[in-house]
């Protein structure tokens, strides 16, 4: 598990089947998330029976971000895509509505930067941000992720089309 003073962060349980049902069924995340309709209690426990998966097999891995004062889950850190070749994934963070704005996002990237590094022997991280979430975008350059491109109309709102934010971060 890794730790920080404010964070830890620790595989998928089983224990999380609720927690993931109220992270997952957000509408308020769901265009980040490329979701367009609930999850089902059945779905996300056939998923947390195949998360404990090696990433280097799946290409994929979920953490769950917990406060380290009280225990309770307050979000997740996904790496997603890996490419094995050239040694790099996308990143994305989901914080539960009431623990958002707590330091908890950039305490979770602060330990997994080292982690992707060292351990998953990563090259480089990347993520897809909305152009409008200010506080998403701060957070990854606070990170040291560096913006490479814009994706114009590449998010479907509700209130039409909006252009997407590329950020990239060398680990080396």
């Amino acid at each position: 598990m890794l730790r920080s003073d404010l964070i830890f962060l620790r595989p998928l349980e089983a224990d999380d089947l609720e927690f993931l049902y109220a992270l997952e069924n957000d509408p308020a995340v769901w265009g980040v998330s490329d979701t367009l309709a609930p999850v089902s209690r059945h779905v996300l426990r056939q998923y947390l029976d195949s998360a404990a998966a090696d990433f280097f097999e799946v290409r994929q891995l979920r953490l769950v971000i917990g406060e380290e004062a009280t225990g309770a889950a307050v979000g997740t850190l996904d790496v997603f895509g890996f490419e094995p070749l050239h040694q790099r994934a996308g990143v994305g963070i989901t914080i539960l509505a009431e623990y958002r704005r707590h330091g908890y996002a950039r305490a979770a990237l602060a330990l997994l930067l080292p982690y992707a590094r060292q351990v998953l022997r990563l090259h480089q991280l990347h993520c897809t941000v909305a152009a409008d979430n200010a506080a998403s975008l701060q957070l990854f350059a606070a990170a040291g992720f560096r913006e490479v491109g814009v994706r114009r109309e590449w998010l479907r709102t509700a209130a039409g089309w909006q252009d997407a934010v590329e950020l990239q971060r060398l680990l080396a």
